[in-house]
């Protein structure tokens, strides 16, 4: 798991190429993909499981703005990603503003929410 929040975490914090220069080296069979579009629901917080792995999940999550992912409790250590918006994550210790690029350990038993000012997409692995 340690190896994919590392990846993930490089691959959030240094952006991504576009896909012009990589479309003119090779062809790229996959389809381009967007976290926004896989939220199609109307629903104020959404989830998505994009992998569930045996070393753990990636979960796509959407806030819309003034709405909240109520307060809970992981029985996992998680980090949260913040792809773009901006919201406050609070836990007992305090609380955390989130904006694009922008990440938080959620440590195991923990209770959290997290409430979002603009809309929201986070990346949440555990």
């Amino acid at each position: 798991m340690k190896d994919l929040i590392v990846l993930l975490g490089i691959l959030l914090l240094t952006g991504c190429k576009s896909t012009e220069s990589i479309t003119n080296q090779s062809k790229n069979n996959y389809p381009k993909m967007n976290l926004k579009d896989l939220h199609t629901e109307d629903k104020d917080v959404q989830t998505k499981l994009l992998l569930n792995a045996e070393e753990g999940k990636v979960i796509s999550l959407q806030i819309a703005s003034g709405e909240q992912l109520k307060e809970h409790v992981s029985n996992v250590p998680a980090i949260l990603i913040c792809v773009s918006g901006k919201a406050i994550y609070k836990e007992k210790s305090g609380d955390v503003t989130l904006k694009s690029g922008e990440y938080v350990m959620i440590a195991k038993d923990v209770k959290h929410e997290v409430n979002a000012i603009t809309d929201s997409n986070f990346i949440l692995i555990k």
